[in-house]
């Protein structure tokens, strides 16, 4: 069996996770925290890196931090995972999507203007696959209209648009360590990158529970206290252990995974040529961090046998978002401004390839030659 994932694994996170159950900060906020989020503050070169319990703990905090009201509306595409919706609309905003771009899965920076109203307060750009949205053309509408950018990069570690990191080109952005993603902490795990510096003080204090208790820690008041609203939003120190030796190896990974997405890219290039497939697209200016290879299919109906066929071949391929606007709390609870002519379309033909770190050249070349296997029997 060649599964979908596999969480990517070094060998040293067991050593730093041992070391952080004997220490005295189990709870978070340790040794491990502090190393990582500087880790990343020195990467990044952000204002303030925070380590979450998740990804969706993290865009929580970014929807607590931009003081959304009940009836403030966010824009979003519809084609992400649900955390990206559900973190704004438990602030009481009304979330509206617009649609994607064919090429990219990304969403359509010329939809966005035209669903912008008075209530508008933020774009959420999904940075799906790892590959950047066009950020340019997004910044300089919510620019011109007054909006915060909050970037979902839950997939987008060390991808870049325009040579600038993921993350760093909002207001806020977010990272994803769950298993699935290049790096985990160990099953779950998230990064909230504040680039406005006006945030870095609230944020702290969001995370830890509504208190100053950070303040306290680096003696900046001689006891902490509930001062704002907030909940438990600081990772565990298992968690930042785990993810310490991810980060100590995290050229080896990305290289690897950047051979695996080149290897898969190069010999399905056939397929596509037969006009079989479409395979990913990488705009220019865009360096991306080889999170996924997906192909799309001619119909959903292609897409679901290949996924059946693979399976009888000991190989898990799997689709991905349904979008949400087309559930039935979405349907009751978002707005799609304008048409929906590719979110729906493009999502029931696309099917994602097993990519993960530790895949063998023998397991890659396997699903290489089903799939070459089922396109040859069925033509």
């Amino acid at each position: 069996m060649i599964p979908f994932n596999k969480p990517p694994f070094v060998g040293v996170e067991s050593k730093y996770v041992e070391e952080a159950i004997h220490s005295s900060k189990i709870s978070g906020g340790g040794k491990f925290t502090i190393e990582c989020e500087q880790w990343f503050q020195d990467y990044l070169k952000c204002s303030k890196a925070l380590m979450t319990p998740s990804c969706t703990h993290a865009l929580e905090m970014t929807a607590i931090l931009l003081d959304l009201k009940i009836g403030d509306e966010v824009i979003m595409p519809s084609y992400t995972f649900v955390s990206t919706a559900n973190a704004f609309l438990l602030r009481g905003a009304k979330i509206v999507f617009v649609d994607i771009r064919p090429d990219t899965l990304n969403i359509d920076e010329t939809k966005i203007e035209e669903a912008i109203t008075s209530r508008t307060k933020a774009i959420v750009p999904v940075h799906y696959a790892g590959v950047a949205c066009e950020m340019d053309s997004i910044l300089k509408i919510a620019e011109k209209h007054n909006l915060y950018v909050v970037e979902d990069a839950a997939q987008g570690i060390f991808s870049r648009y325009k040579g600038k990191l993921l993350g760093t080109l909002g207001a806020l952005g977010t990272y994803s360590f769950h298993e699935t993603k290049n790096y985990t902490s160990g099953g779950e795990g998230g990064l909230l990158i504040v680039n406005d510096k006006k945030f870095v003080e609230r944020a702290e204090i969001i995370r830890e529970k509504g208190t100053n208790r950070s303040r306290f820690f680096r003696g900046q008041v001689d006891k902490y206290t509930w001062v704002d609203v907030g909940s438990s939003y600081l990772a565990s120190e298992l968690q930042a252990a785990y993810l310490w030796g991810q980060l100590e190896n995290a050229k080896l990974i990305f290289e690897q995974r950047m051979r695996i997405w080149k290897t898969y890219y190069e010999r399905l290039a056939l397929l596509y040529e037969e006009e079989l497939i479409e395979l990913p697209h990488i705009p220019e200016g865009c360096d991306h961090n080889a999170h996924m290879f997906y192909i799309k299919l001619k119909n959903e109906l292609v897409r679901d046998s290949l996924i059946s066929y693979l399976k009888g071949k000991g190989i898990i391929a799997v689709f991905h978002y349904v979008p949400l606007h087309s559930s039935s709390f979405g349907a009751e609870n978002t707005i799609f401004s304008g048409q929906d002519i590719y979110t729906t379309k493009e999502s029931t033909r696309l099917i994602r390839l097993p990519m993960y770190h530790g895949l063998s050249n023998n397991e890659q070349e396997t699903v290489i030659d089903a799939i070459y296997s089922f396109f040859r029997s069925h033509h």
